[in-house]
């Protein structure tokens, strides 16, 4: 099937996506290996340099601003140097309206990685995980029915940060709703059974397994049926890691392959799909095409190491190499 993305992106522009969600900085420690420490038999990494990319909600909100997208991000972080880190990545892309809220109390989540001749060694986090204030609640759910005006689509990432408690998703919900603005929900475990009615539900494989174990839908792609009707939701878009995606909508199931020519680093894909298939369902496209569009996303940016997301040029440069 063809698809002609420089055509379908012309409509980018004109969408508006809201993401709220757990933001993540991600720092990349970058060295080589020459040999094994004494203390213990692990490599010595001698560090060359460290760079910082937004990460988690931040990551999409770079995916659709890369697509062309107005965004508006919504979400926490702490005070200091690791909050500046993020906000200077974001503010190199002017089509993201910064709407994270600073807080004391917890710091900024960040993953850092140690990634030495193209292979990531170790990684380190340094996160607060506790669920946010009932006053941070009521910030944050005063800013988002303030900027859900003129809203195309909601996007909620959540990673069990914290951020996203029973109220805040509730309230998401229900006001997208009476706003007729369709919800795109990447989901951790725990918050699953909250997401019910949304437009788009997109697990993981991990996470789809949890879930079906639990509730006793059996295998892949039957249970995926009983999963959809359970979650109540209009599309199911299973992600799979290097082996593509599943995609469950009106009665039908299709397997969609990876397009990656190469996968160095699965990191960040799944914000990319969110990202792009939410775009491209907001503009009008079937849900099969704009999987399918979303699944090339993926594919190229699997071949960079490190999270990396989307641009509009490198989707069309990559979609080129299979359609023509």
């Amino acid at each position: 099937m063809k698809l002609d993305i420089k055509a379908i992106s012309k409509e980018y522009s004109e969408k508006h996506i809201l993401v709220f969600g757990d933001i993540i900085l991600d720092a990349y420690v970058h060295g080589k290996v020459d040999r094994v420490s004494q203390e213990a038999p692990v490599p010595i990494v001698l560090v060359e340099h460290k760079e910082f990319k937004p990460g988690g909600a931040a990551n999409v909100a770079l995916n659709l601003a890369g697509l062309g997208s107005r965004v508006t991000l919504m979400g926490i972080a702490g005070k200091g140097k690791n909050h500046d880190h993020l906000k200077s990545c974001i503010n190199e892309q002017n089509k993201i309206s910064y709407e994270v809220i600073d807080i004391e109390s917890r710091p900024t989540t960040i993953k850092t990685r140690i990634i030495a001749d193209k292979r990531q060694l170790a990684r380190l986090d340094n996160e607060v995980t506790d669920e946010i204030s009932r006053k941070d609640e009521e910030i944050l759910i005063k800013k988002f029915k303030k900027n859900i005006k003129n809203i195309d689509g909601v996007i909620i990432q959540d990673y069990n940060k914290g951020l996203l408690t029973p109220m805040i998703i509730e309230t998401i919900i229900d006001c997208s709703k009476k706003n007729k603005v369709p919800v795109y929900v990447d989901p951790k475990f725990s918050n699953y059974s909250l997401y019910k009615g949304v437009r788009l539900f997109k697990p993981n494989l991990l996470e789809y397994n949890t879930i079906a174990k639990e509730e006793e839908f059996g295998t892949p792609p039957k249970s995926g049926f009983h999963f959809k009707d359970y979650m109540k939701t209009e599309i199911l878009l299973l992600t799979l890691g290097s082996n593509g995606m599943s995609l469950y909508h009106n009665g039908k199931h299709d397997s969609i392959s990876t397009k990656a020519r190469q996968v160095f680093d699965v990191s960040g894909a799944g914000d990319t799909v969110i990202a792009t298939f939410a775009l491209n369902d907001v503009c009008g496209l079937n849900p099969l095409d704009s999987a399918m569009i979303s699944n090339l996303a993926a594919g190229r940016v699997c071949e960079d190491i490190g999270v990396s997301p989307i641009t509009i040029d490198s989707l069309i440069d990559f979609s080129s190499l299979h359609y023509n």
